[in-house]
């Protein structure tokens, strides 16, 4: 899954400016929905700096995927998400 890596570098690019606050909201209740709505678990992630981290969020069973980044602060924005996984 060499591919992940690149998943997570690529949303690293895209400017925060582009993402309406909407996609943005505490952590748990964004992982919770995450699980129950689409059935995605934690796939992997990594740091992107002091502040935040990237997390791939994937469901194999619906082909479904999530890319969060999640700041110190405990709040998360979805910055992509798709199917076909």
């Amino acid at each position: 899954m060499p591919w992940i890596t690149s998943l997570v570098v690529l949303a690293a690019l895209i400017p925060g400016t582009l993402h309406a606050q909407s996609n943005c909201a505490d952590r748990g209740a964004v992982v919770d929905k995450l699980a129950v709505k689409y059935g995605e678990a934690f796939g992997g992630g990594g740091l992107q700096n002091a502040e935040s981290i990237f997390e791939v969020w994937i469901s194999e069973e619906r082909g479904t995927w999530t890319i969060l980044k999640t700041r110190a602060d405990g709040v998360s924005c979805i910055m992509a998400s798709g199917t076909n996984w």
